[in-house]
């Protein structure tokens, strides 16, 4: 994964919100533009939860990045 793609599915207008997958098998929502932010060398993101945190990843952990076709969350059970 590179920051180049991450950077284009963050700054696409309209924003369409996309799932970050890691190498440990999680994944995490970006809702909407606001809630990432990419450090300017690229190499760490922060990802804003919907619990008022935030998470920080190395970009080298992120394995793909996964539009959501309808906007939504999913249900968690």
């Amino acid at each position: 994964m590179t920051v180049e793609q991450l950077r284009k599915m963050h700054q696409a207008r309209p924003f369409h919100p996309f799932e970050i997958h890691l190498a440990d098998g999680r994944s995490l929502l970006v809702s909407h533009p606001e809630c990432l932010a990419i450090t300017p060398p690229g190499r760490t993101i922060g990802v804003g939860l919907d619990d008022g945190t935030i998470e920080i990843v190395d970009l080298l952990l992120v394995t793909s990045l996964k539009p959501r076709t309808n906007g939504r969350a999913r249900s968690r059970k």
